[in-house]
């Protein structure tokens, strides 16, 4: 096997089933509607319902940065091990 294959090769790390379950979890979370298929409890007069989903838009704003953030770090590792992998 030459060095370039190798470099290039998919590899599961740590970082990337974090990065996995950050971008899965918002999807879990709306796909999974019995769960928040109610009006009680009310946020301010709003039905559970709503402002459940409407806090998952901030939630998944926040996973999709930290993922993101954690594959620019896992990228510059493999770079800077592998000596100038490509992306």
């Amino acid at each position: 096997m030459s060095e370039e294959s190798e470099v290039n090769r998919a590899v599961v790390t740590p970082a990337r089933v974090v990065i996995a379950l950050c971008l899965v979890a918002p999807f879990v979370a709306m796909l999974w509607v019995g769960s928040y298929s109610k009006i009680d409890p009310t946020f301010i007069g709003i039905p559970f319902f709503y402002w459940y989903q409407m806090l998952w838009v901030f939630i998944s704003t926040a996973l999709t940065m930290t993922a993101y953030k954690l594959w620019q770090r896992d990228q510059r590792a493999r770079t800077s091990q592998g000596g100038g992998a490509s992306k």
